[in-house]
C-alpha cells in the first residue's frame, strides 16, 4: 500500500482578493506561511520518504516547511500545477462573469464539459496528475509520501480516488493547507480523510 497525504498549498494575496491564480505564480503571504509551518509541525510525527510539490511557488513553499521537518528535499513535479486559467488568471470571479457568462456558468455546472479560454479542460487537469500520481505509486511501494499541489488539482485526483465524474469537482472543499490521505492498494483505492485543517484551529 502506498499512502499519499495531499496538502494545498497556504493563502496568498490573490486567495484573499478572489483571483483566479492557475498557474500565474504567486507566493504565499505571511499568513500563508504560518499555515505552511502549522502543517508541517502536524505532520512532523509522520514516516514521510518523499515530498513532491507543484513547481509553483505557493506550493512548493508548503511543501518545502513539510519537508524540513523531515531532513528531505522537495521534488519539484509540474505535472501538480493548478489547472491553466488562460485568460481568465489574475481576473475575479466578477470579472470572468462580465466578459465570458456562458462558460463561467458551465464550469461550475458542467465542469467536465467546458474548456477555459486560452487555458485547459478539467479533463486535461485529471489526465496529468494521475499519471504522476501512478507513477509515484509504481516508485514508493509502502511508503508514505507528500504531495503539495492546488486546489483544482487535488478536487480532481480525489475524484479519481472516489471514481467520481468530474462534474462533481466542485462538491469536494479545499481550504488552505488542507490534508487528505488517500491509500492506495493493487485492488482498491481508500479515501481516509479529506480536507482536514484541524492544525489551523478551526
Amino acid at each position: 500500500m502506498t499512502k499519499i497525504i495531499y496538502v494545498r498549498h497556504g493563502q496568498t494575496a490573490w486567495n484573499l482578493e478572489m483571483k483566479y491564480q492557475g498557474q500565474t505564480d504567486i507566493f504565499l503571504n505571511s499568513l500563508g506561511l504560518e499555515q505552511a509551518e502549522a502543517v508541517a509541525m502536524r505532520l512532523a510525527s509522520e514516516d514521510i520518504h518523499a515530498v513532491y510539490a507543484s513547481d509553483l511557488k505557493r506550493a512548493y513553499a508548503t511543501a518545502e516547511a513539510i519537508a524540513d521537518k523531515h531532513h528531505l528535499t522537495v521534488q519539484s513535479e509540474p505535472a501538480f500545477r493548478e489547472i491553466h486559467f488562460g485568460e481568465w488568471e489574475g481576473l475575479t470571479y466578477d470579472s470572468i462573469c462580465k466578459q465570458w457568462p456562458d462558460v463561467m456558468n458551465h464550469l461550475y455546472s458542467r465542469p467536465d464539459e467546458i474548456s477555459i479560454p486560452g487555458g485547459e479542460s478539467f479533463r486535461d487537469l485529471k489526465k496529468r496528475a494521475v499519471v504522476a500520481i501512478e507513477r509515484l505509486v509504481k516508485k514508493h511501494p509502502d511508503e508514505t509520501i507528500v504531495v503539495a499541489s492546488h486546489g483544482g488539482t487535488i478536487r480532481t485526483i480525489l475524484c479519481a480516488a472516489l471514481n467520481i465524474h468530474l462534474n462533481y469537482v466542485w462538491n469536494i472543499k479545499q481550504d488552505n493547507t488542507a490534508v487528505n490521505v488517500v491509500e492506495y492498494y493493487p485492488e482498491r483505492t481508500i479515501v481516509c480523510l479529506m480536507n482536514d485543517t484541524c492544525h489551523l484551529g478551526r
